[in-house]
Formats: C-alpha cells, structure tokens, sequence
C-alpha cells in the first residue's frame, strides 16, 4: 500500500448523480493514508438529500465526519473539507502544490464553466487553478447521451490538459457487484493520476 505523499490530492464532487463514485475513491484513497483536500460544490448538497436521503453537513468538520463515514473509513489518510464558497482556501491558489483534483462525478454544468474559464465556487476555481499551473485535473463525467454542447466542451477541456473517464464501467474484470463496477471506474481515473490504491483484477490479456 502506498505511504503518505508529500503533496495532497483534491477531491471535487458536483451535482451529478452517482455519488458512491466519489465515497468509493476516497475509501481507498483514505485507506491509503493519503491527504484529500475535498470540497463538493452546492448542487451536490441537493444531489445527496435526492439519491439517499441523508443531508451533507456544511460546517467542515462535521462534513469530514459524515465523508468519513460514508466512506467507512474513520481515522487513516487525512481529509481537510472546504465550504464550496470558500474562494480564498488554500485550494484556490496556484502557491499550495497538489498531486493535481479529480471531480468525480462531473457534471455538465461543471464542465461547461471549467471549459469557458468560470469561476464561480471554489471547486471551479480549483479546477481552473490546476489546468492554469499544468497540473493534472481528471474529470468523471457521468451523463448519457452527451449533447454536442457536451462533446464540444469536454474536447476543450481536454485540449487544455484535461483527462476525460467518463463513469464507463468493463466486464472483464468479472464484476460481481454495484460496488465492482464503480470500483473499475475508480481505479480507471486514479490511474490517470498516477495512484494505484484500488484492488482491481487488471487486464492480463487472453
């Protein structure tokens, strides 16, 4: 497993469905003992009360505590939350050096501004911090079908530096629950990252 890294990683979760995405990453990056600078933007509050009917905590530490038990993990890693207006936390300046964000999930809402330069919360501005610095922001897209609105802003994402995995799940890993098939995805996007923390049957050819 790996040791604690110098550098944190942020973890940003919008408003689009498919939240276990973002519990199961940090379960495992937790579990890694790694240090997630995590902020989840306002419509992901709603998106919360609307797939489990459970309310996220907005004052940080209790929000660290409910992540945490989401996540089932309650002491390894480190985990700082941030308020999604919080603007002037460390996260929203090009000086504080990460491993680079992962949004996961991603919006379409959240895409279209980070493709247009807007920053209108903290996790858009973290976001347009890492492509502005040349650091690596994976995005999760979870939506279908995509528009061409969708596609457009995804390719400028993507031109500026951005690496794409949209929530696309395989079946050759033999996948025997829910939990397996947002594990593959997970593992998928860390991967873009340089993180290796998730058990995964990886491919090994035929």
């Amino acid at each position: 497993m790996s040791n604690s890294p110098a550098l944190p990683l942020i973890l940003a979760v919008s408003g689009a469905s498919g939240l276990i995405y973002a519990v199961r990453a940090l379960k495992y990056l937790l579990q890694a003992h790694y240090t997630i600078e995590l902020v989840a933007s306002k419509a992901a509050f709603m998106v919360w009360q609307a797939e489990q009917n459970l309310r996220l905590p907005v004052e940080p530490a209790q929000q660290e505590q409910f992540w945490r038990l989401q996540a089932g993990v309650e002491q390894a890693g480190t985990l700082i939350c941030h308020p999604w207006g919080d603007v002037g936390a460390t996260i929203a300046s090009g000086s504080f050096r990460t491993l680079g964000m992962l949004v996961i999930p991603c919006s379409m809402s959240t895409v279209a501004k980070l493709a247009t330069g807007l920053s209108s919360d903290l996790l858009e501005r973290a976001a347009d911090v890492q492509l502005k610095e040349g650091r690596r922001l994976v995005l999760v897209p979870r939506e279908t079908p995509f528009s061409l609105i969708h596609l457009r802003n995804l390719t400028a994402l993507a031109e500026a530096g951005a690496r794409i995995v949209p929530a696309i799940p395989a079946w050759y890993h033999q996948p025997q629950t829910i939990e397996d098939l947002v594990d593959f995805v997970v593992a998928r996007a860390l991967d873009q990252l340089d993180i290796d923390c998730v058990p995964l049957n990886r491919w090994q050819g035929y």
